[in-house]
Protein backbone atom coordinates (compact mmCIF):
# COMPACT_ATOMS: atom_id res chain seq x y z
CA UNK A 1 0.00 0.00 0.00
CA UNK A 2 1.16 3.73 -0.69
CA UNK A 3 1.01 5.74 2.39
CA UNK A 4 1.59 9.53 2.07
CA UNK A 5 2.48 11.19 5.16
CA UNK A 6 2.31 14.77 6.48
CA UNK A 7 5.14 15.89 8.99
CA UNK A 8 4.43 19.25 10.88
CA UNK A 9 1.01 18.53 13.24
CA UNK A 10 1.23 14.28 12.25
CA UNK A 11 4.82 12.80 12.97
CA UNK A 12 5.68 16.02 15.17
CA UNK A 13 4.15 19.17 17.03
CA UNK A 14 3.27 22.47 14.81
CA UNK A 15 6.74 24.18 15.25
CA UNK A 16 7.65 25.08 11.93
CA UNK A 17 9.97 26.18 10.72
CA UNK A 18 11.61 24.28 13.74
CA UNK A 19 11.06 20.44 14.19
CA UNK A 20 8.24 19.79 17.30
CA UNK A 21 8.07 17.48 19.67
CA UNK A 22 7.22 13.78 18.76
CA UNK A 23 3.50 12.80 18.56
CA UNK A 24 3.29 9.50 20.58
CA UNK A 25 3.14 6.42 18.66
CA UNK A 26 4.09 8.16 15.38
CA UNK A 27 7.43 6.86 14.60
CA UNK A 28 6.68 3.51 16.23
CA UNK A 29 3.91 3.09 13.89
CA UNK A 30 5.72 4.31 10.71
CA UNK A 31 8.92 2.05 11.44
CA UNK A 32 5.71 -0.72 11.64
CA UNK A 33 4.38 0.18 7.96
CA UNK A 34 7.71 0.28 6.65
CA UNK A 35 8.65 -3.04 8.07
CA UNK A 36 5.82 -4.42 6.75
CA UNK A 37 6.18 -3.41 3.02
CA UNK A 38 4.02 -0.80 3.15
CA UNK A 39 5.84 2.64 0.64
CA UNK A 40 5.74 5.69 2.81
CA UNK A 41 5.69 8.83 0.86
CA UNK A 42 6.69 12.29 2.94
CA UNK A 43 4.06 14.53 1.99
CA UNK A 44 4.64 17.72 3.54
CA UNK A 45 4.90 21.55 2.82
CA UNK A 46 8.20 21.99 3.68
CA UNK A 47 11.04 22.86 1.38
CA UNK A 48 14.39 23.15 0.79
CA UNK A 49 16.34 23.39 4.21
CA UNK A 50 13.30 22.97 6.38
CA UNK A 51 12.57 19.78 4.11
CA UNK A 52 15.59 18.56 5.01
CA UNK A 53 15.45 18.79 8.61
CA UNK A 54 12.17 16.92 8.57
CA UNK A 55 13.62 14.18 6.67
CA UNK A 56 16.81 13.89 8.68
CA UNK A 57 14.41 13.55 11.59
CA UNK A 58 12.62 10.97 10.00
CA UNK A 59 15.69 8.76 8.83
CA UNK A 60 17.60 9.46 11.92
CA UNK A 61 14.55 8.34 13.56
CA UNK A 62 14.68 5.17 11.67
CA UNK A 63 11.99 6.57 8.97
CA UNK A 64 13.25 5.87 5.32
CA UNK A 65 10.52 6.83 2.80
CA UNK A 66 10.66 6.03 -0.10
CA UNK A 67 9.52 9.09 -1.82
CA UNK A 68 9.74 13.17 -0.55
CA UNK A 69 6.79 15.28 -2.12
CA UNK A 70 6.95 12.73 -5.13
CA UNK A 71 5.36 9.98 -6.44
CA UNK A 72 8.64 8.05 -7.37
CA UNK A 73 12.55 8.56 -5.63
CA UNK A 74 14.22 10.28 -8.76
CA UNK A 75 10.60 12.32 -9.39
CA UNK A 76 11.64 16.32 -9.35
CA UNK A 77 9.26 18.92 -8.67
CA UNK A 78 9.42 22.31 -10.80
CA UNK A 79 7.48 25.83 -10.17
CA UNK A 80 4.44 25.41 -11.56
CA UNK A 81 3.57 21.60 -11.09
CA UNK A 82 1.03 19.65 -9.13
CA UNK A 83 2.37 18.30 -6.31
CA UNK A 84 -0.65 16.08 -5.66
CA UNK A 85 0.87 12.59 -4.55
CA UNK A 86 -0.52 9.42 -5.75
CA UNK A 87 -1.32 7.29 -2.38
CA UNK A 88 -3.90 4.78 -1.45
CA UNK A 89 -3.64 6.45 2.64
CA UNK A 90 -3.45 9.96 3.74
CA UNK A 91 -2.38 10.73 7.13
CA UNK A 92 -2.38 14.48 8.13
CA UNK A 93 -3.58 16.42 10.73
CA UNK A 94 -5.82 18.61 8.72
CA UNK A 95 -7.95 14.94 7.38
CA UNK A 96 -11.71 15.28 8.61
CA UNK A 97 -12.10 14.97 11.85
CA UNK A 98 -8.64 15.67 12.77
CA UNK A 99 -5.52 13.35 12.96
CA UNK A 100 -6.71 9.46 14.87
CA UNK A 101 -4.33 8.40 17.54
CA UNK A 102 -1.53 6.85 15.83
CA UNK A 103 -2.10 3.61 17.62
CA UNK A 104 -5.54 3.31 15.88
CA UNK A 105 -3.39 4.20 12.54
CA UNK A 106 -2.12 1.08 13.35
CA UNK A 107 -4.69 -1.40 13.90
CA UNK A 108 -6.81 0.19 10.76
CA UNK A 109 -3.74 -0.01 8.09
CA UNK A 110 -1.50 -3.57 9.82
Amino acid sequence: MRIAVDFDGTVVEHQYPRIGRPIPNAIEVLKKLQAANHTLILWTYRSGDTLQDAVEYCKSNGVDFYAVNANEPDEEWKEGMSRLISADVFIDDRNVGGLMPWNEVEKQLL
